[in-house]
């Protein structure tokens, strides 16, 4: 008889896809079994560009890059094909935080530069007035991508993140 994953003790869905059931804290991390974690992000949730952009700011300022890379990634799977590089730059930049947050410094330096550079030569085109997505949302991309950057230089120094709420980059408005 052929076991399956969830014989094994693995969470799957029902499609055999991994789908963890443990809880896990403001950066993504797993707890153990029976701990109150943070709720999680539904995933598949369609959203509008400015919903988006609120919902994935709350959860930054709220220390939960984690989650708002979900947010990031729901946009993406969801959105039109054009803009698909500006969600997953913007993707990149939580998760590099998340990383960065974690202590592996190293990583979430390499995430950063990655949704850095995104945002730099993905800007979606065709938005509503010919204007890129970010500028069309409101988005700050020059100052997403400093903030990227300068982030990522601290880490590869060694400078710890200790508090990813107090790292948090503003995405419209000011970075």
């Amino acid at each position: 008889m052929k076991r399956t994953a969830s014989d094994r003790g693995r969470d799957r869905d029902d499609e055999g896809r991994a789908r963890s059931a443990r809880p896990r804290d403001g950066l993504g991390r797993p707890l153990p079994y029976g701990e109150e974690g943070v709720p999680r992000q539904p995933e598949g949730v369609v959203r509008g560009p400015a919903e988006t952009l609120r919902e994935a700011q709350r959860l930054l300022d709220a220390g939960m890059p984690f989650h708002a890379h979900e947010v990031f990634e729901d946009a993406w799977k969801s959105g039109p094909e054009a803009e698909r590089e500006l969600w997953q730059g913007l993707a990149q930049l939580a998760v590099g935080l998340t990383h960065a947050a974690r202590g592996n410094t190293a990583g979430g330096a390499r995430l950063l530069r990655r949704g850095a550079d995104r945002l730099v030569g993905g800007a979606p085109r065709g938005a509503p007035g010919g204007a890129s997505g970010a500028e069309a949302y409101g988005i700050d991309a020059g100052g997403l991508v400093a903030w990227a950057r300068n982030l990522a230089d601290r880490a590869e120094a060694g400078t710890p993140v200790a508090d990813a709420a107090a790292q948090a980059p503003r995405l419209c408005g000011g970075g």
